[in-house]
């Protein structure tokens, strides 16, 4: 797969469609490669007339990794406690939307359609707010606003999260069974889908310690609920129901929050995305997309009107 330097970084990415067609950036979630974001999926969306780029966020898969740089989070979590300034982190969510801007510029892209999930929604959001001209829309999937209080996870969810992971590769596998067993789909759970993608992911990449830096920037995020207020970009929100890792309140609230924004809750979903609502997932996001680039409906009317048209004729 290919690199591109960008914000002073290598980002590994992958592109699916033709480089012609609108640009979908999906950002990954905390600790996840871009591999979360399904093949399959990133063909779906493709299809829909886009071209979907997936990549490796920073301290993640074959992205630059931040080695040597450590950080204290024992320390980071009694500070919190105390309600004291944490110590400062690596790195934030804001450089790592400057990561994806920067791959924007890279690949030659002025503006895209920003999705991200989880934690790449805290991202998406903060690419929103301080890129709105490079934002054709923002979709933010089962994320947060970074207030407090507001779809806290349930203790069991957050233990299973920040359990550390073996570093065998069938151990690997078998804990992160465990830990989407917990914190994903009750309705729609697939072990084997999970376990071939946890060993696709290790057999690629396995950089845990990366996760430490990453978390120490989502803890260093503050509220964006001023800033989300302000947006005037078209925004989808979609979040699972049976979410326990990020409440679905989280999504309700980012979807108040965003003027205009369009809020879809899967049912069936908890923090993941699950095959088996693909169908609806990308029903929404093509919704979505054909609301907020009108110009992108006018062309596909006098593409369908053409070819009425053409099938009328003698």
């Amino acid at each position: 797969m290919p690199q591109a330097h960008a914000n002073g970084i290598l980002i590994e990415y992958e592109s699916f469609g033709r480089d012609s067609d609108p640009a979908l950036l999906l950002v990954s979630g905390w600790s996840v490669q871009m591999l979360a974001w399904d093949e399959a999926l990133c063909r779906r969306l493709a299809a829909l007339g886009l071209r979907v780029i997936r990549f490796d966020n920073r301290d993640c898969g074959l992205s630059t990794h931040f080695d040597g740089v450590e950080y204290d989070l024992l320390a980071a979590g009694a500070a919190q406690l105390r309600g004291a300034a944490l110590p400062v982190p690596p790195y934030r969510l804001s450089d790592m939307a400057d990561d994806a801007i920067g791959l924007l510029d890279a690949l030659g892209i002025e503006r895209a359609h920003i999705a991200g999930a989880s934690m790449g929604g805290m991202i998406a959001q903060r690419i929103a707010i301080a890129y709105p001209a490079r934002v054709l829309s923002l979709i933010s999937i089962m994320s947060n606003t970074g207030e407090p209080g507001i779809g806290d996870p349930t203790p069991e969810a957050f233990a299973a999260l920040f359990t550390p992971p073996p570093t065998t590769r069938d151990a690997y596998a078998d804990h992160i069974a465990k830990v989407a067993r917990i914190i994903g789909s009750k309705t729609h759970f697939d072990e084997r889908a999970v376990r071939a993608r946890a060993l696709a992911g290790f057999d690629r990449a396995y950089y845990p310690q990366g996760a430490v830096r990453q978390t120490a920037a989502v803890m260093s995020e503050t509220s964006r609920a001023e800033a989300l207020g302000q947006l005037r970009v078209p925004t989808l929100v979609i979040h699972g129901r049976q979410d326990p890792l990020i409440g679905c309140a989280a999504g309700v609230r980012t979807a108040e929050l965003i003027p205009g924004a369009s809020l879809v809750i899967l049912e069936g979903a908890g923090h993941d995305l699950p095959e088996a609502l693909w169908p609806e997932i990308v029903g929404a996001l093509s919704a979505h997309i054909d609301r907020a680039t009108p110009k992108r409906r006018f062309v596909d009317r006098i593409k369908a009107w053409l070819r009425r048209r053409a099938v009328r004729r003698p």
